[in-house]
């Protein structure tokens, strides 16, 4: 039986959703990471134990909060032992203009979307002996798709470079890469003008979004051994934008 233990923070909904089913398919137990959403995690949490006959717990944690962490840390060890993979996967936007964000909500993403994966991968790193690390990082940090999400732009681009600090702090013995993620078919995107949605899917060659499913297979491949020669890289999944 797999005994390995992944954690996925931000995981009730959307890509991190789909991040632990593909991890409990394959026999993982599974940590789901949750801020607000408690009923999706709940919920998710019933479905892996029932359809994949694995552990789970479901953890409410704010990742920008450092007691918070180390609290959900240990409890996952004191309930497994170890942890094999992190996925970073926390991350808020707020759509706001240049003009009309405020200087707290740029720190608030920058807090989730940076902090909180410097803080998590270590604490994490502090049980991990030999394992992987991947974080969900966006195009937007190099491209800049939608200059008026500032500071989600600005906190991916920082979240990649953090992937590399990492593979160079942790090595040999834990991995760290990451995935920059172009359009996806999740809730962040779901409010989006359907025009400018059609006219984002002509620029990409496959003409459409990724889907949250396939993202995951890519998050489980940079964890496993199939992966073993990847160190400090960025992988784009964007399906040709």
């Amino acid at each position: 039986m797999n005994e390995k233990v992944v954690l996925v923070t931000g995981s009730s909904k959307g890509i991190g959703k789909a991040t632990i089913k593909e991890f409990a398919s394959k026999g993982y137990n599974v940590v789901i990471n949750y801020n607000n959403s408690e009923k999706e995690a709940i919920e998710l949490k019933k479905y892996v134990e029932n359809e994949y006959k694995i552990r789970a717990l479901a953890i409410k944690t704010d990742v920008s909060n450092e007691l918070e962490v180390k609290n959900m840390i240990e409890q996952i060890i004191n309930e497994f032992g170890h942890i094999d993979v992190l996925v970073n996967n926390a991350g808020i936007v707020y759509d706001r203009s240049f003009e009309e964000i405020t200087v707290d909500e740029f720190k608030r993403t920058l807090e989730v979307n940076v902090i909180g994966a410097f803080i998590t991968s270590r604490e994490v790193s502090k049980f991990m002996k030999k394992g992987t690390i991947v974080n969900v990082s966006s195009t937007s940090g190099t491209k800049v798709l939608s200059p008026e999400n500032l500071d989600y732009n600005v906190s991916k681009l920082g979240l990649q470079c953090l992937t590399k600090d990492l593979a160079i702090q942790f090595k040999p013995n834990i991995r760290v890469n990451a995935i920059a993620i172009g359009w996806a078919d999740t809730d962040m995107n779901k409010d989006l003008p359907k025009d400018y949605i059609d006219s984002e899917k002509s620029k990409i060659h496959l003409g459409r979004f990724g889907e949250p499913s396939e993202i995951a297979k890519t998050i489980y491949f940079l964890a496993n051994e199939e992966s073993s020669y990847i160190n400090g890289e960025i992988i784009t999944i964007d399906g040709g934008y």
